[in-house]
């Protein structure tokens, strides 16, 4: 197995676990919150896919799905284009309302765009510095498995939300 190979079947868990997250929610489930300031699914879900299309299009060199497919036009967040959730506050939460359908679009698009970005690299790839903001410079391969860390912990809250408001 190559490192693509596993970063793809990583992924490949994620976007069956969002798919399953999303399965049969209404409107209403998916921004339903657990707690007074707990993050939706709704959220949960926009959040992960963002934080992947910024990433990896940061590292490809290409524009985010977010635009280039139209898909902020389609959410008409109340946010700037480059928000991906990060230091948003439980007011900015709430206002992500999507369809199940709309956030499964989206995930699956950006999924695509991953995939597609990960065929084409080798292993001597992932050694590549790809932000020297931090110390260490961060790589592209840790950039990599911080999405794949990020999603996985994101979409077991959103299943955990789910289990609370299917109940």
């Amino acid at each position: 197995m190559t490192p693509a190979d596993l970063l793809t079947d990583s992924l490949e868990r994620v976007r069956e676990s969002v798919e399953a997250v999303l399965d049969g929610l209404d409107d209403d489930q998916l921004t339903a919150r657990p707690a007074p300031e707990a993050n939706t699914i709704a959220w949960l879900v926009w959040h992960l896919t963002r934080v992947e299309d910024d990433h990896v299009a940061g590292v490809a060199g290409h524009e985010q799905v977010w635009t280039a497919d139209g898909f902020a036009r389609r959410f008409d967040l109340p946010f700037a284009d480059e928000a991906i959730g990060y230091g948003q506050t439980t007011e900015e939460v709430g206002q992500v309302r999507a369809s199940a359908a709309l956030l499964g679009d989206y995930h699956r698009a950006v999924h695509a765009r991953t995939l597609d970005y990960l065929s084409g690299l080798g292993a001597e790839d992932l050694d590549r510095v790809v932000d020297e903001h931090w110390d260490p410079p961060v790589t592209l391969g840790v950039r990599l498995v911080s999405v794949v860390n990020d999603a996985t912990q994101h979409v077991g809250q959103a299943a955990y939300v789910r289990g609370l408001v299917t109940r």
